[in-house]
């Protein structure tokens, strides 16, 4: 192969046959792993090429020392020996994951030929054999100099405030910089590059060109980073924002999420605050988000509610029998994990069909409710609602009294690039924790040199999202169930009420773990991550391992924040966002309690063997993020009030996660969209009067 030496390449075959070996089952070479892995090497760098044959000929040498023959003509037990000489070499273990991807990915992406791995560990991903696209609602016609209010960002948030406004009869633009998907085919399952494992790319946004971050570690160095890289705390970039791919879990905050402050106070080095209102005022909200967009569920949840879930709880599998049973045997009461899926046809829409690769993925029946197929429908259908996808939003224009008159915005149209300037009665940023906070601090301006809203150095501040435990149980029986989603089973026993920990969170089992993914984040720490133990492992308990999470509430601290990076510049010539911060140490300890509770719960339900991924401090945001535009009573602590409209500004509105002052103990989708209708009905009342 190219630039690896001839001897190299008989050499390279050599080492992958023996990363997944043949035994009863086919191997690297007769997979195709081995052509996976040559494809991906030529799309690596010359650095990259050059390590990997200086390493390949320090294992030659090694080989000749152990057992006095080169790699190539020595036995397997003796390449298996002068590997593990190597195993922990940065080489060898990107080899390892090469060969990896190739054998346990999708078919799709060249190696897994006739899905020979999958029949050997037995998954099976159960998608239907004709998809149900939810159809493109993105329109870049005419577009009008002047709107009532432009809505930027087409998320969880967004798609409930433009259907609001659209609906009590005013004219909305929405602008999204990613695309309308809603033409593709939802069949379509690269298991590389998807929301929930983007090793190349990913499928929902935003481009992996174009739009890098810079993240600054604990230890003060930065890095620029692209948006399928680690670190980089992507949320989808797409019409139905991350709510066309998600997991679609729809929990309700508890009571107690709303008033931290008060309950455990501000431990040292946090900015712990109340949220401005209390779960009483959110209940109708939730309960509106619930009907309106679709959730599925029943009762357990200690929040109390006024009315049951619009549609019953998706069936559970083997794994909830198991985990009831250690449940029982604990004390914990359990219940379904609600869900924003159809479990019945609902709306002109087909009912979840279990296709078993739900969350990262849009859904092939359209069964999975999000923004782009309830309520951004609903919007474009009054006729007041224009959306325009692949729409990026540079700066929130003010005009010469400083007031937000507008928004500027560019849009990528193939051979041309056009730089429009909208006016509006309001705006409403809607692009999540990140972007949001990052646009307001890009809308510099002579009466607003520090951004919008950023007086008292507070947008960007506090950027939290889920510092989650995970751990994963091993049990004698088959668990596995090819039916999705794969959550099915929850307890919210340790929300609150734990002695001497701040706060808590939910547990509840896991989606159904896609090989690749089970085996870049599943297999247990001490096992030999290549050649025959790890093959074995994958062949006789992929179907035996239940994955358990608990995303415990970040205790949200100041210097976790979103900056600007003048030195690195997106496709537009803006300044990118800078990451930086860690965790507090309570939110570690915590994170630490509540992995405690899910081992005990895996071993009370029958698992043989437990372990856990390590709790180590970092930046939490990602998909759960929140909190830089913190709402509060008080401009002086807070970016906004109660109803999202930014301190100062008339005309300028958040309806994002953004605008949580903590994040509960929970995934925060749902909360979002009650928020939103809360916002959305307020900015609706606020245009009528205006």
């Amino acid at each position: 192969m190219r630039d690896l030496l001839p001897d190299r390449v008989g050499l390279l075959e050599a080492v992958v046959d023996r990363l997944i070996p043949a035994d009863q089952d086919p191997g690297a070479i007769a997979s195709g792993a081995l052509a996976f892995v040559r494809e991906r090497l030529l799309a690596e760098s010359e650095a990259v090429r050059a390590d990997l044959r200086s390493g390949m000929q320090a294992l030659d040498q090694s080989c000749e020392a152990l057992c006095g023959r080169p790699f190539m003509l020595a036995s397997p037990s003796e390449q298996d020996r002068a590997l593990k000489a190597h195993e922990r070499e940065p080489w060898f273990v990107a080899l390892s994951e090469l060969a990896a991807e190739g054998f346990y990915a999708d078919p799709g992406n060249g190696g897994n030929h006739d899905a020979v791995s999958w029949r050997m560990i037995g998954y099976d991903p159960n998608l239907p054999l004709e998809a149900a696209p939810s159809g493109r609602i993105a329109d870049a016609g005419a577009i009008e100099e002047f709107y009532d209010a432009i809505v930027v960002g087409a998320g969880a948030g967004g798609g409930i405030v433009a259907c609001l406004l659209a609906e009590a009869g005013h004219r909305v633009l929405v602008l999204e910089r990613g695309r309308d998907h809603g033409d593709e085919n939802p069949l379509t399952r690269d298991h590389l590059r998807n929301q929930r494992l983007s090793v190349y790319d990913h499928n929902a946004g935003p481009n992996i060109v174009g739009y890098p971050r810079v993240a600054v570690d604990a230890a003060g160095h930065a890095r620029e980073l692209r948006p399928h890289q680690p670190g980089y705390q992507n949320n989808a970039a797409a019409v139905g924002g991350g709510t066309l791919v998600y997991g679609a879990q729809a929990w309700r905050f508890h009571p107690d999420d709303f008033s931290m402050a008060s309950r455990y106070g501000a431990p040292a080095g946090s900015s712990m605050a109340d949220w401005p209102f209390d779960y009483e005022a959110l209940a109708p909200y939730y309960e509106r988000a619930e009907r309106e967009i679709g959730v599925a569920g029943e009762a357990g949840h200690p929040a109390p509610r006024a009315r049951p879930f619009p549609m019953p709880p998706a069936a559970g599998h083997a794994s909830r029998r198991m985990l009831e049973t250690g449940a029982k045997a604990l004390g914990l009461s359990t219940f379904a994990a609600p869900l924003l899926i159809n479990t019945v046809p609902r709306d002109g829409r087909a009912a979840c069909v279990e296709c078993g690769s739900c969350v990262g993925f849009p859904c092939p029946s359209d069964g999975k409710n999000g923004t782009q197929n309830t309520v951004l429908a609903r919007a474009v259908k009054t006729g007041r609602c224009a959306i325009v996808d692949l729409a990026a939003v540079t700066e929130v224009n003010v005009d010469d009294e400083g007031e937000v008159s507008g928004v500027t915005f560019v849009r990528d149209e193939g051979r041309a690039v056009t730089r429009r300037v909208v006016r509006a009665r309001a705006v409403v940023l809607c692009g999540g924790a990140i972007e949001t906070a990052r646009l307001l601090l890009l809308s510099r301006s002579p009466r607003h040199p520090q951004g919008l809203g950023n007086e008292h150095d507070l947008v960007g501040r506090n950027l939290q999202g889920h510092f989650s435990a995970i751990v994963h149980g091993l049990f004698d029986a088959p668990v596995y169930d090819r039916r999705g989603p794969g959550v099915t089973v929850a307890t919210c026993r340790y929300n609150h009420g734990n002695p001497g920990i701040i706060g808590g969170s939910m547990i509840a089992d896991d989606f159904i773990m896609l090989p690749v993914i089970f085996w870049k984040r599943a297999l247990p720490p001490d096992l030999q991550r290549w050649g025959e133990p790890a093959k074995a492992f994958m062949r006789e308990n992929y179907r035996r391992v239940i994955r358990l999470f608990a995303p415990v509430q970040d205790i949200p601290t100041p210097d976790s924040r979103v900056t600007l990076d003048d030195s690195v510049r997106d496709r537009w010539g803006s300044p990118v966002a800078r990451l930086s911060g860690v965790a507090h140490p309570e939110s570690v300890r915590t994170a630490e309690f509540m992995r405690d509770r899910a081992l005990e719960w895996l071993r009370a339900s029958g698992a043989v063997r437990v372990w856990n991924d390590p709790v180590l401090p970092r930046l939490s945001a990602g998909q759960h993020q929140a909190g830089t535009c913190r709402m509060g009573r008080d401009p002086r602590q807070s970016v906004t009030d109660e109803y999202g409209r930014v301190w100062g500004h008339r005309r300028l509105f958040i309806a994002d996660g953004s605008l949580h002052p903590t994040n509960g103990g929970f995934n925060p989708v749902l909360t979002i969209m009650a928020v939103a209708f809360r916002n959305g009905e307020h900015i609706a009342q606020a245009l009528r009067r205006a």
